[in-house]
């Protein structure tokens, strides 16, 4: 308890927020955005439990199912959640004494008022805590598809298709490197600035500063409280963006002087990239569908002092008829299942349907068909996407290629030497967690015949 304010139970009203539909990232950080008095080891005490508890919810419900009459699934929404959220305690946080893990829970349960579920809640915990290292998982040998799901928690649906895709071994890399833990990545504006002035501003504030892979002006970060405090963040002199994002502006490649769009921009990542990219020159149009987005944009605008980038509300699925054959290079980084960022936002996995994935291939299409009329004769497009379905990424670049006149440009020119392939050289590139560095990622680059 710090200053009326309970952890545990923070951590529950945000494991519930997100159960309700929110994104974790976003929940987690309006809830340590509203008490920014907290000490930094009960902020990251409330983070790791709330994503640990989402990453490993699979596993945690199959211990939990071990010992429980009653199982998850017909459990009261907040008994569920402190159950979860207990169990990854007991489970993966050793500093942690499990009597205080027991202890808390029951406490809790009696504070949202299941006075009378105080026993059950003790006794499943304290059973669990007691007799852990007996719980009998699934065998490799026996069940490949529910060892995978129950050791990575993962949704047999989506093992199953990652298995079909990319068979057994990838498959176990991916699930696993969507359980390691990595730090922020940012991306140095080395036009302004040298790398060296930045890393050494954030050592001075006790950043911890590590090199990104395959590009020299990303480095990875931690150890710090809160972005915003960080003086290289104020000024503007670094991003927070993925290396496999970072890789769009490199592919494109953009001249002083270009007239870039960005049909669905925010929050601003790629499109702050391009124009720094230009040096300032030139003009980036970065587009999104709402005022709350393009805001995202502005905010990122305003803090890096981006003069060649502006924002404007602009559905991406709307035909904008005066910006026809206009643009040197579009952006189109479109929406996407997510699949390749599970890492970050572990709420993905437990989101997805069939229907839902549909739905998602029709918007892309819809997208690059109005993206495409902006491309001026030998102009670029970009296509790009955060996912690792091929139906999204590799299906939808060939049905790109059979329809528009357009053909594929060699990526490798852009490209560190260690990201070339067969399919580089053809002009796309798929990223796959666990085999490359980066998050899961795609990108196509198509030239307007």
């Amino acid at each position: 308890m710090i200053n009326g304010i309970n952890s545990r139970e923070m951590i529950l009203e945000i494991l519930l927020e997100i159960e309700e539909g929110e994104h974790s990232h976003v929940a987690i950080r309006n809830a340590l955005s509203k008490y920014q008095f907290l000490p930094k080891q009960d902020r990251a005490f409330i983070t790791r439990v709330c994503e640990g508890t989402l990453e490993y919810r699979i596993q945690i419900d199959y211990i939990i199912n071990s010992f429980s009459k009653v199982t998850v699934d017909k459990m009261k929404p907040a008994i569920r959640e402190i159950l979860r959220s207990a169990v990854y305690q007991l489970k993966y946080m050793d500093s942690v004494p499990d009597s205080a893990v027991c202890n808390e829970a029951v406490k809790l349960a009696q504070r949202k008022g299941f006075y009378n579920l105080k026993p059950f809640v003790n006794g499943v915990l304290r059973t669990i805590a007691r007799e852990m290292d007996k719980v009998s998982f699934p065998k490799k040998e026996e069940d490949l598809l529910k060892y995978l799901s129950v050791k990575y928690s993962m949704p047999e649906n989506l093992v199953t298709r990652w298995l079909d895709a990319y068979g057994e071994e990838t498959t176990e890399k991916i699930l696993a490197d969507f359980l390691t833990e990595r730090p922020l990545t940012i991306r140095c504006r080395t036009y302004l600035n040298s790398k060296e002035e930045i890393v050494k501003s954030l050592e001075n504030q006790g950043v911890e500063v590590t090199p990104a892979p395959y590009l020299p002006y990303a480095y990875g970060i931690s150890g710090f409280n809160h972005i915003l405090a960080l003086d290289a963040f104020i000024k503007g002199q670094i991003v927070v963006q993925d290396v496999s994002s970072m890789l769009v502006a490199e592919v494109a490649n953009p001249k002083k002087g270009d007239y870039v769009i960005d049909v669905c921009a925010a929050p601003g990542g790629k499109s702050l990239h391009m124009g720094d990219k230009m040096e300032g020159y030139g003009t980036v149009d970065a587009r999104d569908v709402s005022q709350y987005k393009v805001n995202l944009i502005e905010e990122n605008i305003q803090r890096t002092n981006s003069i060649n980038v502006q924002a404007k509300v602009q559905d991406a699925t709307v035909f904008d008829q005066e910006s026809e054959l206009l643009a040197d290079i579009v952006i189109a980084d479109v929406p996407c299942s997510g699949y390749g960022v599970i890492g970050k936002k572990p709420e993905i996995k437990y989101r997805v349907t069939p229907q839902k994935q549909e739905e998602i291939v029709i918007l892309q299409r819809t997208i690059l068909d109005r993206a495409a009329n902006y491309v001026k004769p030998r102009g670029e497009l970009i296509f790009s996407t955060c996912t690792i379905a091929k139906e999204e990424n590799e299906e939808n670049m060939m049905w790109f290629l059979q329809n528009y006149p357009f053909k594929l440009e060699s990526l490798d020119p852009y490209l560190p030497e260690e990201l070339h392939s067969e399919t580089t050289a053809l002009g796309y590139l798929q990223l796959l967690p666990g085999v490359h560095k980066t998050d899961g990622f795609f990108i196509a680059k198509f030239r307007r015949k």
